[in-house]
């Protein structure tokens, strides 16, 4: 007998063992330490079985294989079709049909936002969802993503003792219902933008407001660097979350952990790496 069929009858007998001990632990009324054992074991054996099975197969499996209906691949190819788009000036935003997501970026002389300033790099990302889940075209998908990027040009410019409307740009892409978010979770994933939530940095911008008379929070390191909201200063008892200069420590250190991309040779680079072992 060879060495890969004695393993497979090894296998096979401790495998027999291990299911009989979980059968008996999911009949009990009390479940015990064996049985998550038995299971743990059960699901090795069965991944080596798998092994000893390849190998003795004489035709080679491939390393992995392309699915482009899988969600990470569509986000993926979504996200970087957005970033091809041109880029626009974020104060001279006009009224359009879709959802979808979106860039934008950052020009401007802001100490804290310097090794963005003028880069490929963005600042912030994200996604508008459809007015209706089920929609099948821009139309049905509504004036959300314009409208999500319109929000987000008041906001700025409220904060005027800070930023300057005319020093930001975006891109938008209009996407088929459903996939935005999966192209928002591959455009934070790759750029990690400070005014983005997920990173626990700068984040508060994408807030639509809270009512200090209903709910009492601390104001956002993004309201505490840039105030000009009402809402985020109406209540006086309101403390900052950070401090201005915890926000500008967290934003360095960063930033110099994930260094800002330069170009678009540099972000392809990323997304061609990336697709290499996309399965």
């Amino acid at each position: 007998m060879s060495s890969s069929f004695k393993q497979l009858s090894e296998l096979g007998d401790q495998l027999k063992i291990a299911s009989e001990i979980l059968r008996k632990d999911q009949q009990s009324d009390k479940a015990t330490g064996r049985g998550s054992k038995a299971l743990k074991t059960v699901v090795e054996i069965h991944e080596r079985i798998r092994g000893i099975i390849d190998d003795l197969d004489p035709v080679k499996q491939p390393e992995y294989m392309f699915d482009p209906s899988s969600p990470r691949v569509v986000g993926r190819i979504v996200g970087i079709t957005m970033i091809a788009q041109r880029r626009i000036p974020l104060e001279s935003i006009e009224r359009f049909y879709g959802s979808g997501v979106y860039a934008i970026y950052y020009n401007g002389d802001f100490p804290a936002y310097a090794a963005l300033s003028r880069r490929e790099h963005p600042i912030y990302v994200g996604k508008a969802d459809p007015a209706d889940p089920a929609a099948k075209n821009p139309i049905q998908q509504g004036e959300k993503l314009s409208g999500r990027l319109n929000d987000h040009r008041k906001n700025i410019m409220k904060a005027s003792s800070t930023l300057r409307i005319e020093d930001f740009e975006y891109r938008a892409l209009v996407v088929q219902s459903g996939i935005q978010t999966s192209a928002e979770n591959y455009l934070i994933d790759l750029f990690k933008p400070i005014w983005n939530s997920e990173m626990g940095i700068c984040y508060g911008f994408g807030k639509h407001g809270d009512d200090p008379g209903t709910r009492k929070n601390l104001r956002s390191p993004w309201d505490t660097l840039h105030p000009g909201r009402d809402w985020a200063y109406r209540d006086p008892d309101m403390k900052d979350a950070k401090s201005k200069a915890e926000i500008f420590a967290a934003i360095q250190a960063h930033l110099k952990s994930y260094a800002p991309v330069s170009n678009m040779d540099e972000i392809l680079q990323r997304f061609l790496n990336e697709v290499k072992t996309l399965s």
